[in-house]
């Protein structure tokens, strides 16, 4: 006997005006009322040889065609169509966007720490990877936000989680795949493009409400994840579960691909940054999430995350929902988390980090509400 699983939050979560307007091209994707980005890139022609293009002719050529990739997911929105009838060509705006990505990957600078190891050649840099990436898990996850479970409430949100990430946190809940021991080949399989376009598929006919890539991190895997949508044959939305710690030229390829965003927003102050998740690129914690936050809430809709840890509310939580209010308030919806625990070097060393060694108080966690609400930030899609 099988056993179907049921989030009946996910089901009144629609009932909310704020959040079927913030989440409209989502839902319309998960919904297939409108075909998700990808999906449409693969409908776009170029007319350039990809292989004898220069770097700077296919960025170029990536700007432009960002422009009328724009105007054809507004054309798209909500119209009726069927999978069958979209014309993919060859080569196309998503092979594109595939070519640049392993371009940057011979002078790696996918995320601001820009290692600039050639991953093809077998380098690896900060993430500990190569050309090669690897799934730990997948699954319909049930445990996500209520929007990313499917407007029945069931389904789930069709997880796959990636070895290896760009930050080291000390208090990480994922430290067996994001930092392993054992090297990050024992994280995970192995997976190419198209098992993890059949990973994908899979998961959508299973009744996934979307394609969520996380980890660890997925930012180091974009080559394997951009190719595999070039196999994907399925209308599923692309949900990109990040640190946000991506270049300005990953931003640049992933403005096009995602529908929605699922970032997390950690620290506001740069030396936290630096001491609990071990950030000492040359680009500040800071600078980069807010400018990829605000160049996400303009392509695509958002889910913002901030987990809540104790001791750290003036520093990082209050500045983090003001900058929110101030930049992108209108467009997002934004996750308070309050789970945090002391796992990983947190656990196995408290009395180097005294001041997250606990669960946040509740009076910590009312105050974060609070300000939220003081804010106006729409702050409970889960509810």
């Amino acid at each position: 006997m099988s056993i179907v699983l049921y989030r009946p939050d996910a089901v009144a979560v629609w009932r909310n005006e704020e959040v079927r307007k913030r989440l409209r091209w989502y839902r319309s994707v998960m919904l297939n009322k409108t075909p998700a980005k990808f999906m449409i890139l693969k409908t776009i022609p170029i007319d350039v040889k990809l292989d004898e293009a220069s770097d700077d002719e296919l960025w170029r050529l990536n700007d432009e065609m960002h422009k009328e990739a724009e105007e054809l997911f507004n054309q798209y929105f909500e119209k009726e169509f069927k999978l069958d009838e979209l014309r993919m060509v060859s080569p196309s705006f998503l092979d594109l966007k595939i070519k640049l990505a392993y371009r940057m990957l011979k002078k790696c600078h996918f995320c601001e720490w820009r290692c600039g190891v050639n991953r093809l050649e077998g380098q690896r840099g900060v993430c500990k990877l190569d050309y090669r990436a690897y799934v730990s898990s997948f699954f319909h996850h049930y445990g996500e936000e209520a929007p990313l479970i499917g407007v029945e409430g069931r389904g789930g949100s069709g997880t796959i989680f990636f070895a290896s990430c760009t930050f080291h946190c000390v208090f990480c809940q994922n430290w067996d795949i994001s930092q392993p021991s054992g090297g990050i080949e024992n994280a995970g399989v192995e997976t190419d493009p198209l098992k993890l376009a059949t990973i994908a598929k899979r998961l959508r006919l299973d009744g996934a409400a979307n394609i969520n890539y996380v980890g660890g991190e997925p930012t180091p895997n974009l080559h394997i994840i951009l190719e595999s949508l070039k196999y994907l044959d399925v209308n599923v939305p692309i949900l990109w579960n990040s640190n946000m710690y991506m270049s300005e030229e990953a931003m640049k390829i992933l403005i096009d691909v995602v529908d929605i965003w699922l970032p997390d927003f950690k620290y506001w102050n740069n030396e936290c940054a630096k001491r609990l998740s071990k950030i000492g690129a040359k680009m500040g914690y800071r600078e980069v999430v807010t400018r990829n936050h605000l160049n996400a809430s303009m392509h695509g809709d958002m889910i913002i995350r901030h987990l809540v840890l104790p001791n750290h509310i003036e520093c990082d939580t209050k500045p983090i929902l003001k900058w929110i209010a101030e930049n992108i308030g209108e467009k997002v919806l934004v996750n308070i988390m309050e789970q945090y625990r002391p796992e990983h070097q947190v656990l196995t060393k408290p009395e180097l980090y005294k001041d997250i060694a606990r669960r946040p108080y509740r009076e910590e966690l009312m105050e974060a509400y609070n300000y939220a609400k003081q804010l106006g930030i729409v702050y409970e899609p889960v509810s």
